[in-house]
């Protein structure tokens, strides 16, 4: 694993570090490739339930190296989109933990993930257009989605950046902490979500991402496809159990 990247775990947490300090964590190939190898390894192994993405050196990330783009690099890995995870986020439940700037690309990063946990004095921005870009890696089509319209239409028009008050106002942030907290905040998140059942977990997290597509008329059908196994799991069964016998419950991870 490449060392922009840097990967360690705590008690089932996979926590992904962007490392690239010196360049406020601007994304290159090389840091895409590690963190799409992370979320790989983070969906095929049982004992990992969720996932935290944070920044070295008090930045979140500032979006794509613009100095390996001008020598032709484009940061982007096959099948996982700008930065390892744009275009195919993982199927267990990520984490954004932001200190500093998220900007350009690395708030379409901070987009693709399922929970944000930002310092109040985190900074977020998509500046694409300042520079004659476009935010193609998440920002255009989820920020919408995720924010009233003409909020996420003034953010990509004007690029200008945005507060995280701003945002937890409009719904985008889970947490706002002091700075230097963020990653611990997040963390206490992941565990929250950690005490339950991984096939409910994962399965919730598809029906509230795919579900937004579906027709009115079908989406209880579509519904009941996916949630139907879990009712029928041990898990299900486990859980009921547990709280019969006034116990925690011992969840089966190989989901």
């Amino acid at each position: 694993m490449t060392q922009e990247v840097l990967v360690t775990e705590s008690d089932g947490i996979q926590i992904i570090t962007l490392n690239r300090p010196e360049a406020r964590n601007a994304v290159t190939l090389a840091l895409a490739q590690g963190v799409a190898a992370a979320l790989d390894e983070l969906d095929r192994r049982p004992d990992l339930y969720a996932a935290v993405i944070t920044g070295a050196g008090g930045n979140f990330c500032s979006g794509m190296d613009l100095k390996a783009f001008l020598r032709g690099e484009r940061p982007r890995v096959e099948g996982r989109g700008f930065a390892g995870i744009a275009e195919r986020p993982p199927k267990k439940p990520l984490l954004a933990a932001v200190e500093g700037y998220a900007l350009a690309g690395g708030f379409e990063i901070v987009l693709s993930c399922d929970l944000v946990v930002a310092a109040e004095d985190a900074r977020f921005g998509l500046p694409e257009t300042k520079r004659g870009l476009m935010a193609t890696a998440g920002g255009l089509v989820r920020l919408p989605r995720q924010l009233p319209q003409r909020v996420a239409m003034e953010l990509a028009l004007t690029g200008n950046m945005t507060s995280a008050a701003r945002l937890h106002e409009c719904g985008l942030l889970n947490r706002v902490v002091p700075s230097g907290h963020a990653l611990e905040e997040a963390l206490a998140l992941a565990r929250a979500i950690g005490e339950n059942g991984p096939l409910a977990v994962i399965t919730s997290k598809r029906v509230i991402m795919e579900s937004a597509d579906w027709p009115v008329s079908e989406l209880f059908e579509r519904q009941r496809v996916l949630s139907e196994p879990v009712f029928q799991s041990p898990d299900a069964r486990e859980g009921a159990l547990a709280f019969a016998e006034k116990r925690k419950p011992v969840w089966n991870r190989e989901v």
